[in-house]
């Protein structure tokens, strides 16, 4: 069943707050949802499907919903593909909503991994004993960073990709997030000054990762007759699509993500191409994260998203593709270390035409947002949005 036109995303919120030294997780996850309430003209018990991730404290819906004092739900999902869990909730929530099984739908995210002081780039990452992949990989040495460094330097091998393309990638975000007063990076930075900051991982430099950011985001999805009572702009869910890439028995290639299968689902249930598309939210963890997944959804040929990236083309009003016009995950906000959410509230800000002034992509219609969620150098989800402004 295709959910081309079957929901509506209604309200939008991102938390203002970067550190969140004075708020629990669960407060966070109100204040967003509250937000979002606010945003779309609608009231609490309005909401009967709610949806979040591994981000939400105790056992996600179950905990949220009393917190939350969600008194008439229906429907609950707590789907989990990490960073790309939110693009998939709107999928799901289109579904629900298709199927009766909710009218008005909320899904949040929120966390504080800045105030707990957590080492996300460097550090291990472990789940626990009983994750089947941790006693083979920890002992390596496996770290967030390391494992995109390890797609980068494959992507150089292969197709001859530089750094300073790369770099080009942080220099978009960074033209973006000048605008944004709310972006933990606000100054523009060039090429010379990616390449020239401090390795992380081999080949990318603390420059070409993202940020470390508390708080988070909700957004409402309702059914089109309702969205069509509210005083919001109609954005439509148009097209959407999911797919998990793993280590598929060792067959694996370190160049391709999971996004060149969610992404031409999405397109097919869009009826859209991607020449179609004129501003894209693009998960930022790291500059390289970009490029790949820029190629697998079809906005290049494999191979040629450093050509592609370079000299500005994703800088709003300056080339082709505008992307990530609030500066993104590499320099406004990636909140609980999972940024899917806020690719699509940017998205949503665009067709709206509520992004800055100056970053505003003009008579936008269709937008792109797509999240990556996991590790893309190991095992991740992948989950692709296409949006329109009716």
């Amino acid at each position: 069943m295709s959910l081309r036109g079957t929901a509506c995303i209604v309200g939008a919120f991102e938390h203002p707050t970067r550190k969140a030294d004075d708020r629990s997780v669960a407060q966070l996850h109100a204040d967003v949802a509250w937000g979002a309430l606010q945003d779309a003209g609608l009231a609490k018990d309005d909401i009967d499907g709610y949806f979040c991730a591994g981000d939400a404290p105790g056992m996600g819906p179950v905990n949220m919903a009393d917190y939350l004092g969600l008194e008439k739900l229906r429907h609950a999902d707590s789907t989990d593909f990490g960073g790309s869990s939110y693009l998939a909730h709107v999928a799901h929530a289109a579904a629900a909503i298709a199927a009766g099984r909710c009218n008005v739908a909320l899904i949040t995210l929120a966390g504080r991994p800045r105030a707990e002081a957590m080492a996300t780039g460097t550090a291990p990452r472990s789940w626990g004993v009983n994750v089947p992949d941790d006693p083979f990989e920890i002992p390596m040495g496996r770290t967030v960073a390391g494992a995109y460094g390890l797609c980068a330097m494959r992507h150089m091998h292969e197709f001859g990709t530089t750094s300073e393309q790369l770099a080009w990638i942080k220099v978009a975000a960074s033209h973006h997030a000048f605008h944004n007063p709310n972006a933990m990076l606000k100054k523009k930075v060039t090429v010379e000054d990616v390449v020239n900051s401090p390795l992380v991982a081999d080949p990318l430099h603390r420059l070409d990762c993202c940020v470390i950011s508390d708080g988070g985001g909700a957004l409402i999805v309702t059914r089109p007759e309702i969205a069509k009572t509210l005083k919001r702009p109609l954005i439509s869910v148009r097209g959407t699509g999911e797919m998990i890439k793993h280590q598929a028995g060792g067959t694996i290639d370190l160049t391709y993500s999971g996004a060149r299968a969610s992404g031409a689902a999405a397109f097919a249930e869009a009826g859209v191409t991607p020449a179609d598309i004129r501003y894209a939210s693009i998960y930022d963890s790291f500059t390289i994260t970009v490029l790949i997944q820029l190629e697998d959804l079809g906005f290049c040929e494999k191979g040629r998203g450093g050509a592609f990236v370079a000299d500005g083309n994703l800088i709003s009003g300056v080339g082709r593709l505008a992307f990530n016009t609030d500066g993104g995950g590499l320099c406004n906000n990636h909140p609980a270390n999972r940024g899917g959410m806020t690719k699509i509230i940017e998205a949503v800000r665009q067709l709206r035409g509520e992004a800055h002034p100056a970053v505003q992509v003009p008579d936008l219609t269709l937008a792109l947002a797509h999240g990556t969620g996991g590790l893309l150098g190991t095992r991740h989800g992948s989950a692709t949005l296409i949006l329109e402004r009716l």
